[in-house]
């Protein structure tokens, strides 16, 4: 069962419209975070979505987090971003953004 536990956040400024339980992007010039892309370094997980450029938007950095599962990952399995800022089993290339606490398969929000 996903859940979300002793969360830090941040509140950035949506960029376009985001999912919620997605990874986002480092916030740029303008302090605006985007949907993430595949392997790339990230300020967290959204906590809502967004539908919309300029609308806030809280991150989570720190904590459990929920996320959306791109692909089976195995409990304990390092994790990074792939298309669609969800989190998929990490390659030993890209930058690892947590480790999941269960197990999940595609589509399936699960905590990392």
């Amino acid at each position: 069962m996903a859940f979300n536990e002793q969360i830090k956040a941040r509140t950035y400024i949506a960029g376009g419209a985001i999912s919620q339980f997605t990874f986002v992007t480092l916030p740029d010039a303008n302090g605006r975070v985007t949907q993430l892309a595949t392997g790339g370094r990230s300020a967290g997980v959204a906590l809502q979505p967004t539908t919309a450029l300029g609308q806030s938007l809280a991150v989570a950095y720190d904590g459990r987090v929920q996320v959306i599962a791109s692909g089976t990952i195995a409990a304990g399995a390092a994790v990074m971003a792939t298309t669609g800022g969800r989190a998929l089993t990490a390659t030993s290339t890209n930058t690892v953004l947590g480790y999941s606490t269960e197990a999940g398969v595609n589509n399936q929000v699960i905590t990392i």
